[in-house]
């Protein structure tokens, strides 16, 4: 039988690419899409997760950074800037710009961080500009806030911001998403 590693398409991506120090996203929801998709390590399959009402899209490509660990279990989460959507399962080197960082509570009220980091395609042309969540437009990220917020509440969870911070602290996060998935294999 397969081990799970050889099962992950992604096995073999290291989270920050060696020689351009990019840090590699997978993409599992698309920008626009309102259907929540989920790797599944053990399938090595995207499966969907749930289904977002009427009405309500993911803003942007959401997708979380391979070989790493949050406080969740799951890889770390990445909300990722680029000029257009790309695909499930896409493969996208970027760049962090900050992190959203958050408590999740669930429906049985266990709270937990549940941070976004927050990053720009390194081929965008749109966002290439962009340095620091500082830099972007406060309305945007006023709303990116509320679509966290109101997915989760769909979902029986609470979402509750913590602080906006730049790419020094979102590379903390990364370093120690790293640390955690290394000591977890």
């Amino acid at each position: 039988m397969a081990t799970t590693a050889s099962k992950s398409p992604f096995a073999c991506l290291p989270p920050i690419d060696s020689k351009s120090e990019a840090v590699n996203v997978i993409i599992e929801t698309p920008k626009g899409s309102r259907n929540k998709f989920k790797f599944d390590p053990k399938c090595g399959l995207f499966t969907l997760g749930s289904v977002l009402p009427a009405g309500s899209a993911f803003p942007y490509d959401f997708g979380y950074v391979p070989g790493t660990m949050a406080d969740d279990g799951d890889p770390l989460d990445v909300l990722l800037l680029m000029d257009v959507p790309a695909f499930t399962g896409c493969h996208v080197q970027t760049r962090l710009i900050g992190v959203i960082e958050a408590k999740q509570t669930d429906e049985k009220g266990e709270a937990e961080r549940n941070d976004r980091l927050v990053a720009v395609a390194v081929e965008a042309h749109d966002y290439r500009d962009l340095k620091s969540l500082k830099d972007m437009n406060a309305n945007l990220l006023a709303e990116l806030e509320h679509f966290f917020v109101s997915y989760n509440q769909v979902r029986g969870k609470k979402f509750a911001l913590l602080a906006h911070r730049g790419p020094g602290p979102a590379h903390e996060i990364l370093e120690e998403g790293i640390r955690k998935a290394k000591k977890g294999n």
